[in-house]
């Protein structure tokens, strides 16, 4: 009989959520690295050089690859033979260990939960409650995966009660292309077929936290029906051309997962899950003998790329006008400099409402840019903590009166505008710049100054001014409304095929 005591388990955790915020998998590394030594579209190539970059800072600074330090998700398998020294339920534990985690002073991870989410959406905090999984198994061992799930990857979780006869293969790929780059490829995509609606999508998540080995199932050829699918739904996603960040490429999956169990003769359930750039997980096993001990990755898989900037354009936010961006075209490469305003949806929101109102905008927008992001707390001499783009689709719906009313010239943010929000930067004759999602600790790097300018309230969505040094951006949508995420992928679907690409 094991016991396992209630501290070991709690540190176990922190452990855990600390260890993969700043710790690709090697398994995630080492094909990225594959894709990148064959990409031959410059835009996608650059991102993937970005995120590997941005991984090997984080791993020898120790900080969070990513601003979204995610929600945090516990599977755990408990031996039917184990004991436990403590009053507290699993899910106690286990959320003991991610406040532990997400609070440590020494590497504060952003707390993202918000509790009554269809009302005050108000921060715990501490980003507690995890999601925990629990499953009781023969055996005297506590079988542990902590996993952070980012929102944008999460946002574009896909689920469908299909027909029997149906083809998977085929809503896999009319799904993939309405993803768009907000999941921040290159990734995984995950799917569980079969069982209810909620067994598809949790076979689905529990099987991205399997090692990335789809070049090994190559190798030696499919046994099953499932292993059938990985192979053809992964070089039928790349044949899309979506490419590293959407940006058009060679690869937009490293991998393809498939799980299924048995279902109602009426039904086929389908869950398509996507892990992003920033795939975080970590595994370990408690057999009584105290905590786990989780061994940091060699920084000798990494490889030691220099960021070039030779093609890229240094601009001044600070005398910027309409008239120089308008010679900017989709696809150039900036470095930006001088000061740049942050707003993220609570901030956005709460200034259209003061619009509507005619109240005074708490700072002047008059040609200046707003750059998208939800920052990580800053320690030690840090200016700010690890500071990546997010979804400038959430902010599409706000992007008319800023542009109209405010005098804003320009946005930052990650991935496509819809349509509605490409015509008002057309419109306007106003841009958008993509920094490159999954670099947050390199881009943060780029920020030499931060000052709060309003709405502190709002925690890590207040306005503030960054001042940037060389902070690395590409023109998505210039003021003609011409749009890389369009023409990108369109360029390399055409492409693909055509193309000599190495089999590895």
């Amino acid at each position: 009989m094991t016991t396992i005591r209630e501290e070991d388990f709690i540190q176990s955790v922190a452990d855990g959520f600390q260890f993969i915020s700043c710790y690709h998998p090697m398994d995630y590394i080492l094909p990225l690295v594959e894709a990148y030594e064959r990409e031959e579209s410059p835009a996608a190539k650059d991102a993937m050089a970005q995120i590997l970059i941005n991984s090997r800072m984080a791993a020898e600074g120790r900080r969070p690859m990513c601003q979204d330090t995610g929600i945090a998700i516990a599977f755990i398998k408990v031996g039917m033979d184990v004991r436990w020294d403590t009053k507290k339920s699993l899910q106690e534990l286990v959320d003991e260990g991610v406040r532990r985690a997400y609070t440590d002073k020494d590497n504060p991870l952003r707390a993202s939960m918000l509790a009554d989410p269809d009302g005050k959406r108000k921060s715990t905090g501490d980003n507690t409650p995890s999601v925990t999984h629990v499953e009781l198994v023969p055996g005297n061992t506590v079988d542990v995966v902590v996993a952070a799930k980012g929102g944008g990857s999460e946002n574009k979780s896909k689920f469908a009660m299909l027909l029997p006869s149906d083809n998977i293969v085929d809503w896999v790929l009319q799904q993939v292309p309405t993803m768009g780059a907000d999941w921040c490829p290159p990734g995984m995509l995950s799917l569980g077929i079969g069982g209810s609606p909620e067994k598809a999508m949790l076979m689905a998540k529990w099987a991205m936290m399997e090692p990335l080995n789809i070049h090994e199932l190559k190798a030696r050829g499919p046994k099953t029906r499932s292993e059938e699918l990985r192979l053809e739904l992964y070089e039928k996603v790349n044949a899309l051309g979506i490419g590293a960040q959407g940006l058009g490429g060679l690869t937009t999956v490293l991998d393809v997962k498939v799980t299924d169990y048995p279902t109602h003769a009426a039904s086929k359930p389908v869950a398509l899950l996507p892990n992003c750039a920033a795939t975080r997980h970590v595994h370990f096993v408690l057999d009584g003998s105290g905590p786990a001990k989780l061994e940091p990755p060699s920084l000798d898989a990494w490889p030691k790329l220099a960021f070039d900037t030779s093609k890229s354009k240094r601009v001044n936010l600070d005398t910027l006008d309409k008239a120089e961006i308008a010679t900017w075209k989709a696809g150039d490469r900036l470095l930006l400099n001088g000061k740049l305003l942050t707003g993220r949806d609570a901030a956005h929101k709460r200034l259209v409402e003061m619009l509507d109102k005619g109240e005074k905008m708490p700072v002047d927008f008059t040609n200046r840019f707003i750059y998208y992001v939800g920052p990580v707390d800053a320690v030690r001499d840090e200016v700010v903590g690890p500071a990546g783009p997010t979804t400038s689709s959430r902010m599409d719906k706000f992007v008319e009166p800023m542009l109209a009313q405010t005098g804003l010239i320009g946005m930052v943010g990650k991935s496509e505008r819809k349509e509605a929000a490409t015509a008002s930067i057309k419109k306007h004759g106003a841009v958008y710049c993509i920094a490159v999602g999954g670099a947050a600790y390199l881009v943060s790097k780029a920020i030499k100054g931060s000052k709060l300018i309003a709405f502190e309230d709002l925690g890590m969505e207040a306005i503030r001014e960054f001042e940037v040094k060389d902070m690395p951006v590409t023109v998505a949508v210039d003021s003609t409304g011409n749009a890389v995420h369009k023409s990108g992928p369109a360029e390399w679907r055409a492409k693909i095929g055509k193309i000599p690409v190495a089999v590895v």
